[in-house]
């Protein structure tokens, strides 16, 4: 499919995503950027529901980055077991919070750049931070939903999460770039969910039909 053509589908497709969902926003809550930087890494193979549970309590305990530069270990896999992945992501988490506190006075980065060095943050991670902590706008948040959605009405053939979003940028305006991320997260939430399932009579589907060969079809 030529570039111009994927431009033309990606601004259809966007105009039915603003009506479908013009709330669309980030789910994670936090009060402040290292919150959502802490959310966001423990969100990784987690929903956001379990996470925002698992805050809940963690954000009570551990009031300051501090608190989890210098707290044990084991105290705060035990803290965060129910995310998955909990000895990766905690040993992430405490090593990120020291590299703050010696590096950037305590204060979260505000740079792709400088978030891009931090353990455990990629481009998803940092787009997210930057975009909702700091009003920032770089690129686009690519999660497994936006993934799966980008995949599936054609608008790019790669599968590498940092490919999808290069192409992404290109053919959605940089103003939409923030919102259309959770526009097509909540697509996949609410309507097209990952499990195999017929997706025919979906509201985007009926407008371009998936692409064969990257829905599962059931039996």
């Amino acid at each position: 499919m030529k570039e111009q053509e994927r431009k033309n589908r990606a601004h259809v497709l966007l105009k039915a995503l603003q009506k479908l969902f013009p709330q669309a926003h980030i789910m994670l809550i936090h009060k402040n950027p290292w919150e959502l930087l802490v959310a966001v890494i423990l969100s990784a193979q987690c929903t956001d529901k379990k996470v925002n549970e698992v805050t809940q309590k963690l954000f009570k305990k551990y009031k300051t980055i501090q608190a989890y530069a210098y707290g044990t270990i084991t105290e705060l896999e035990k803290d965060i077991f129910q995310t998955g992945f909990y000895h990766t992501k905690a040993k992430h988490i405490k090593k990120t919070a020291q590299i703050i506190l010696e590096q950037y006075k305590g204060k979260v980065p505000n740079t792709m750049e400088e978030l891009l060095t931090l353990p455990g943050v990629a481009r998803k991670t940092a787009n997210i931070v930057l975009g909702n902590a700091f009003g920032i706008v770089e690129g686009i948040a690519v999660d497994t939903h936006v993934r799966r959605f980008a995949l599936k009405f054609n608008l790019t053939h790669h599968k590498n999460t940092n490919k999808i979003e290069q192409d992404l940028m290109r053919l959605i305006p940089k103003k939409y770039w923030l919102k259309a991320s959770y526009q097509m997260i909540e697509y996949g939430r609410q309507i097209c969910p990952a499990r195999k399932h017929i997706c025919k009579n979906h509201p985007l589907s009926k407008i371009y039909p998936p692409a064969a060969h990257t829905w599962p079809k059931t039996k």
